[in-house]
């Protein structure tokens, strides 16, 4: 079953992290679990002071190539009354700097509290333009995720 779209966008909204899928320039997938942050269509990502290989992100490039992506956000439950995902399909850019990306850092600063604790200087962001939601729930009505 369908979650209404405002539920599905709620669920996409509240989740902690989503998987991102890009395209690969050679046509292969590419999935990356992300945090994000969403306002009205529009999620932001950014690239972030963790450790990994630098702030030159595969997703990036993939995007620069090809902007068709898609976030999936899920909740799994051994009660699988309480199973749904929810996905995002839409076009994406990366913004080296100006208000796009400082919107980002702004949201990804209120939504998990680790952003506000780094000092070290953000990369560019993904800035993602939500054209599609899809959605399932085995429940026709179902309960919010546990905690």
């Amino acid at each position: 079953m369908h979650l209404t779209e405002e539920l599905a966008r709620q669920r996409l909204a509240a989740a902690r992290i989503g998987r991102l899928a890009t395209v690969r320039a050679d046509g292969r997938p590419h999935i990356v679990p992300i945090v994000f942050a969403v306002e009205g269509d529009t999620v932001y990502s950014i690239a972030d002071p963790k450790p990994k290989r630098g702030l030159d992100l595969i997703r990036f490039r993939n995007i620069a190539a090809i902007p068709a992506v898609s976030l999936l956000v899920d909740h799994y439950d051994e009660d699988w009354n309480r199973l749904w995902w929810v996905r995002a399909d839409g076009v994406a850019r990366v913004v080296d700097d100006g208000p796009e990306r400082e919107t980002a850092i702004r949201l990804l600063r209120t939504k998990y509290r680790q952003y506000g604790e780094w000092s070290t200087p953000f990369g560019a962001a993904m800035v993602m333009t939500i054209e599609r939601i899809s959605s399932w729930s085995l429940a026709p009505t179902p309960a919010a995720p546990r905690g």
